[in-house]
């Protein structure tokens, strides 16, 4: 059988949305030879509703235990990477078992960077609608300024992922290459 020298056979990527966990995911995957899941995608997958669907039908809270039960699930899985949600990671029990199961690639970009590239696809990012009706700013602005108070909430619970690696102004292979590096750090130090 033919043995493929890799860092890891498991590792989660986290962050916040915009930083690019799915399409760096699915390169790092294929780089690695492992499978690739998107969270999100999977979730979308067992309930047969988009997640727009699911925060506006049953709710986020309906969402986050389907999100937990989903990673319970995966992380008994070998020869993935996986696509967290943005918020998957701020669930202690979520953060805690995906660290015990391997590590963690916290993805990082600059509230700019993200509001640029969320802003692509309107529509499919529910925590930044508005659910004000007296506001009277306008959608990007408001999406702005709820990007950056949601990253200054989270950024210490990003920031006890095993690896960090920032996305912004960068190419897909950089930071593929980039992680793939400090996950053989990782490897060689957890053997120490």
């Amino acid at each position: 059988m033919l043995e493929i020298e890799r860092p890891t056979t498991w590792v989660a990527l986290t962050g916040f949305m915009g930083v690019g966990k799915s399409r760096i995911g699915r390169e790092l995957a294929r780089e690695l030879m492992l499978h690739f899941i998107d969270l999100d995608r999977y979730i979308e997958r067992e309930t047969g509703l988009s997640i727009p669907d699911i925060f506006r039908h049953l709710g986020e809270g309906t969402f986050r235990q389907l999100e937990a039960e989903a990673v319970a699930e995966l992380t008994h899985k070998d020869f993935l990477v996986l696509s967290l949600g943005g918020g998957t990671f701020v669930n202690a029990e979520n953060r805690e078992r995906l660290l015990r199961r391997g590590p963690v690639v916290s993805l990082w970009a600059s509230p700019e960077t993200i509001h640029e590239r969320v802003s692509r696809r309107p529509g499919q990012r529910p925590i930044l609608e508005n659910t004000d009706p007296t506001e009277t700013k306008d959608m990007a602005t408001l999406a702005f300024e709820r990007i950056q108070k949601l990253l200054l909430e989270r950024e210490g619970i990003y920031r006890q992922a095993t690896i960090h690696v920032s996305t912004d102004g960068r190419r897909v292979p950089d930071v593929v290459d980039e992680i793939i590096e400090k996950l053989w750090d990782y490897a060689d130090e957890a053997e120490d």
